[in-house]
């Protein structure tokens, strides 16, 4: 039989088991920079099907949902061997790319993800808030807020990205604000440049020949 002392451990044990994403990455979530959240996507890639409604694979790169993970690696090497030999081998998809659309012009995004890879790489791993919009690059003692590629650049040495292990991310936009946390660890980049007007997405691109992994998202508008 078990004890009510048994019982009190054994709930105590799954609590502090629970992975951190399900304590801060919940339908209970608190932004910061809105008052309220109208929910727009959620996944936990617990079907074997990728949603093609809110993801676009791209750069012919492999993408699979598989225990639960949604996981990223580069295109065939057939394919990269086209594209190297012509007029565009810079999308060759040497590194795995996705986006994920739909988004609010007005956001919050909380999910937990991973880029493996041996090294960083100059400008990579990153998230692209719209399409080369609001990129936000990660290496080893600096993450870089770059805005339109060469409008802004705003290097913070907190919150670090780590390669090679999970990572709990929220992101809260609104015009003029950004809001980065990685682990709890936050930064607020501040920015007349930050807009996503006629924007609709976050790209996610890792490292060449590396892999990203994704193992929930939440996205709301903000309101």
């Amino acid at each position: 039989m078990t004890t009510p002392l048994r019982l009190a451990a054994l709930f105590a044990l799954s609590f502090i088991a629970l992975p951190s994403h399900a304590q801060t990455g919940g339908a209970d979530y608190k932004p910061e920079l809105f008052q309220k959240l109208k929910p727009v996507y959620a996944d936990t890639f617990d079907s074997d099907t990728l949603n093609t409604e809110f993801w676009e694979v791209r750069q012919n790169t492999t993408w699979a949902v598989k225990d639960g993970v949604l996981l990223g690696s580069p295109s065939s090497k057939e394919f990269q061997d086209k594209k190297k030999a012509s007029s565009d081998p810079s999308h060759a998809g040497l590194k795995p790319v996705i986006w994920l659309k739909k988004v609010p012009e007005n956001f919050v995004c909380v999910m937990r993800v991973r880029y493996d890879a041996t090294a960083y790489q100059k400008g990579f791993p990153l998230f692209d808030l719209g399409h080369h919009i609001h990129t936000l690059s990660f290496a080893e003692k600096a993450t870089t807020l770059t805005i339109k590629k060469n409008v802004q650049s705003l290097p913070v040495e907190q919150p670090l990205f780590a390669l090679n292990q999970w990572h709990d991310v929220v992101i809260e936009l609104k015009k003029g604000t950004l809001l980065l946390s990685i682990d709890g660890k936050k930064h607020v980049f501040e920015s007349k440049n930050i807009d996503m007007s006629g924007q609709a997405q976050i790209d996610f691109k890792a490292v060449d020949f590396g892999t990203c992994q994704i193992d929930s998202v939440r996205l709301w508008e903000g309101v």
